[in-house]
């Protein structure tokens, strides 16, 4: 490709709404624009990193067995109706109705569909496994899109399904994928960890999110620097404390705390450490009947340590607490008699629920609020001034030094960003939506399955969140919109520079190498400045007083300056650099 051809549109300044790194140098170096809110046409520069991570991706794909298709982005209500998740999945879901008045939605995924397809495809167990998967158009109406390509509402998704016999076999499957993402992330050439994680809305057991390692992530990553334990935050176990509960050694007292209201204004006005706080959370779980009406509510007592976090996703888990809310001030109020800011567990007007974390289980002489505004209790301990908690369970996110749940040594934590995701999913569709096979011995039995989605468009986003510098991104070799870029300078005032440009261009185009002849005649400050910004990985560049010694110069993206290298070498040395 020569630039004169392509569509070259670089911006000194980011857009004011530009927030993160990898949306300020995307929209910098023309890869992408807005459209709408979260919605982007993706430039020609932009498309051709596009399509090179759908390249990989296939190539993998189909190595590892699995069978493209491709789904429609309009699905009809009742597919998503028989599995629930038409109600279910709430706002980010788009419904749409048609000139009929027929309920359509916007996919965000396709777990539906492709249960629709194999239960009518899939008869016998001869059949099986299956795995199809597609790189399709996703749409999912986020709150508040930001972050250009990262929290988008319209993106490109490879989304895989796989179908077995029984769970053997789908876990089978599972790790058939969870190899080939591995194979995938390996040759994006990005650093990356596989975690352990939540199925979340999905649904399933077995699931691994992959997330590029980048100080601007979003989520936090737990691992264990002396294993192979890796989990993100929502997964991430917390372990009970090794020690057990320490006799009481301080009586109960009420103590006036004025205005302090949070754990950390207590422990400082009473001159105590924070660590001996606890924090009281007040949450509510709705019965509702067949219209969705609340027939009853029952409300939860909640306490983790003063200085701890709550982990929602592991509140979501205990029995009972699925699907949780904030208790409401009218609630609090009938069963405390106090604003929040001053709850505890001690003196109840209304008895309820309390579940207490592993690490409040073993706490003793501890300060909570008093259900009296401006008052704490000191002192607190379980069975002298209180029973003992009705569940002990993991309720907070762990924290940096806290022991690996495989006993190998302390927990780290670092930022990182998801872009695959393998789950497995059991029957939870296959049931729902009645998708059968004949087993051997002639009985119907529902379809295990799997789901695996890589996030096509986010991906490159991700990469450039961990290579870039101050004069713009850094690609990896796979992923960059060109390889390698010739740099001729003045070429319309020398011819020489003109015909080895032209040269060394047709031979590494001949050589298969994905490279881009800048023969704009741009000064050179400004060309180096726009390749540097766009991040192509090698340039060479060719000028009148190098030629004439016979020499060339390359420069990798990361390197610091150019080094000379004769003209009749430089290709050779383009394709070792390639090959490493």
């Amino acid at each position: 490709m020569k630039a004169s051809q392509f569509l070259i549109s670089t911006l000194k300044e980011a857009p004011a709404d530009a927030e993160v790194v990898s949306h300020k140098l995307m929209m910098r170096a023309g890869m992408i624009k807005k459209l709408g809110a979260g919605i982007y046409s993706y430039m020609p520069m932009g498309l051709r990193v596009v399509r090179k991570v759908e390249a990989i991706v296939r190539e993998e794909m189909n190595r590892a067995g699995a069978v493209e298709l491709a789904m429609p982005v309009i699905q009809p209500a009742e597919l998503w109706q028989e599995t629930g998740r038409f109600e279910a999945m709430g706002p980010e879901l788009l419904r749409i109705k048609d000139r009929h008045e027929r309920d359509y939605v916007v996919q965000p995924t396709s777990e539906e569909v492709v249960t629709d397809i194999a239960r009518q495809e899939i008869k016998s167990y001869k059949q099986l496994p299956k795995n199809f998967y597609q790189i399709q158009t996703k749409f999912r109406d986020e709150r508040r899109p930001r972050f250009g390509l990262m929290r988008g509402r319209e993106f490109t998704m490879k989304d895989a399904y796989s179908f077995d016999r029984d769970q053997d076999a789908a876990k089978l499957s599972y790790q058939v994928m969870a190899k080939a993402y591995r194979k995938i992330f390996d040759r994006f050439g990005l650093v990356y960890r596989a975690v352990a994680a939540d199925s979340g809305a999905i649904g399933g057991d077995l699931s691994e999110e992959f997330q590029v390692i980048a100080a601007t992530g979003e989520d936090a990553i737990v691992y264990c620097p002396g294993s192979d334990y890796a989990a993100n935050m929502e997964k991430a176990e917390a372990l009970a404390p090794q020690s057990p509960r320490a006799a009481a050694t301080q009586a109960l007292e009420k103590v006036s705390t004025p205005g302090m209201s949070t754990c950390v204004d207590v422990a400082n006005y009473l001159k105590l450490p924070i660590e001996n706080s606890l924090k009281t959370l007040v949450v509510a779980t709705d019965e509702r009947d067949d219209k969705g009406e609340i027939v009853k509510s029952r409300v939860w007592l909640l306490l983790i340590r003063g200085d701890r976090s709550m982990n929602e996703v592991k509140v979501g888990k205990i029995p009972g607490l699925a699907g949780f809310r904030f208790a409401t001030l009218t609630e609090i109020d009938e069963h405390f008699g106090c604003e929040p800011g001053y709850l505890g567990p001690v003196g109840l007007k209304k008895p309820l629920s309390v579940v207490v974390d592993r690490e409040v289980a073993v706490m003793s002489d501890w300060i909570c609020g008093a259900n009296v505004a401006d008052y704490h209790l000191s002192g607190v301990n379980w069975g002298r001034d209180l029973p003992e908690p009705d569940v002990i369970a993991d309720l907070r996110n762990v924290v940096e030094g806290d022991l690996s749940p495989d006993g190998k040594g302390a927990l780290a934590i670092e930022r990182g960003i998801e872009i695959g995701h393998v789950f497995y999913l059991g029957t939870k569709y296959s049931r729902a939506m009645n998708a059968t096979f004949l087993d051997v011995n002639g009985k119907p039995q529902f379809m295990e399955m799997g789901c695996y989605g890589i996030g096509i468009t986010r991906l490159p986003a991700a990469a450039i969140e961990q290579n870039h510098d101050e004069r713009g991104i850094i690609w990896p070799d796979a992923l960059a919109p060109f390889t390698v870029v010739l740099c001729p300078i003045s070429p319309d005032r020398f011819p020489d520079v003109k015909a080895a440009a032209d040269k060394l261009y047709a031979e590494l185009m001949e050589a298969g190498v994905d490279v881009i002849l800048d023969d704009r005649n741009e000064r050179p400050g400004a060309m180096f400045a726009d390749w540097e910004l766009i991040g192509v990985p090698h340039r060479v560049t060719l000028g009148d007083r190098g030629l004439k010694e016979g020499m060339v110069e390359y420069q990798h993206r990361r390197d610091a300056a150019a080094t000379s290298v004769p003209v009749a070498e430089v290709l050779g040395l383009i394709q070792a650099r390639l090959k490493a």
